[in-house]
């Protein structure tokens, strides 16, 4: 489709792949955590176990996802349809609910059994950095292709905007997903509007409770709005990963690729939380 062409490949990709490489510095040059991997290993592996899934997303997800917006379009499906606004003010809630709707799809990876089995592969990942942002499961992006385009159906959204929806989508997992120590005054501001490295650590920790936690993508206001946003865990003392998992050796890129059909271990006994976190003061913690 020339509009995915138009949009995502000649102005999207240029941006995410400048801004990959920009955030590839920082996150050499400004570590927040200890690695326990050599950084260039890990970046191979992850790239490779991603081939499959941004295939999909490019010639699957991206083309079905237009075609449904095309519909919203043809015969005033959605939400944003059902009132009178300007067409920025529509797109802009049409935005809202398409990362709304992901905030609810991340939580359902977390809660449901089969969706976890490919989530898992993500989490597995011992260390958090820029190339985690990239290790996904292509079974994932199966699963992601029925869900969020129910949600592109009901928001009304229009088929350039679920591309640039999707680049800032892109941008923001390639950001929090950083190992990228920024200064900690900027970061807490930062984090009452959207996801920062600091508040994303925390959701890859592998104590169970802080897994379940800090789901938003772009936005962080919809962790607020449920109750489930947590910022008060010393960055320090987070480990990495899934307890049940943790063995590097072991996850190489065929493991990964068939770990969601293997029978998946029960989640281990968390690791220690004494003097894990600070005061609710601390609205993010150093």
């Amino acid at each position: 489709m020339g509009i995915i062409r138009r949009i995502f490949d000649y102005k999207g990709t240029p941006i995410l792949v400048t801004g990959f490489a920009l955030l590839f510095w920082a996150d050499c040059s400004y570590q927040m955590r200890k690695r326990k991997q050599p950084r260039l290993v890990r970046a191979v592996n992850n790239a490779i176990v991603a081939i499959p899934a941004f295939t999909l997303l490019r010639f699957m997800f991206l083309p079905a996802m237009v075609y449904l917006a095309k519909q919203n379009e043809k015969k005033n499906w959605g939400i944003i349809h059902w009132f009178n606004a300007p067409p920025l003010v529509k797109q802009a809630i049409a935005f809202l609910i398409m990362d709304y709707t992901n905030y609810l799809w991340h939580v359902l990876n977390h809660k449901i059994p089969l969706l976890w089995r490919f989530h898992l592969v993500h989490h597995s990942d011992p260390d958090l950095d820029l190339s985690t942002a990239i290790r996904f499961h292509f079974g994932e992006m199966i699963g992601s292709l029925f869900y969020r385009g129910a949600f592109v159906l009901l928001s009304g959204a229009s088929p350039s905007n679920v591309l640039y929806y999707e680049i800032v989508f892109e941008g923001a997992t390639q950001f929090h997903h950083t190992n990228m120590k920024l200064p900690y005054r900027l970061e807490k501001i930062m984090s009452n509007v959207i996801v920062t490295p600091r508040m994303h650590g925390i959701h890859h920790s592998q104590v169970r409770h802080e897994t379940d936690s800090n789901y938003s993508v772009i936005f962080s206001w919809w962790d607020r709005l449920h109750k489930t946003i947590r910022l008060n865990v010393l960055q320090d003392k987070i480990v990495t990963g899934v307890p049940a998992y943790s063995h590097i050796e072991e996850l190489t890129v065929g493991f990964l690729w068939k770990l969601p059909f293997m029978k998946i271990r029960e989640w281990k006994q968390d690791v220690g939380e004494e003097n894990r976190t600070v005061g609710e003061i601390h609205q993010l913690a150093q």
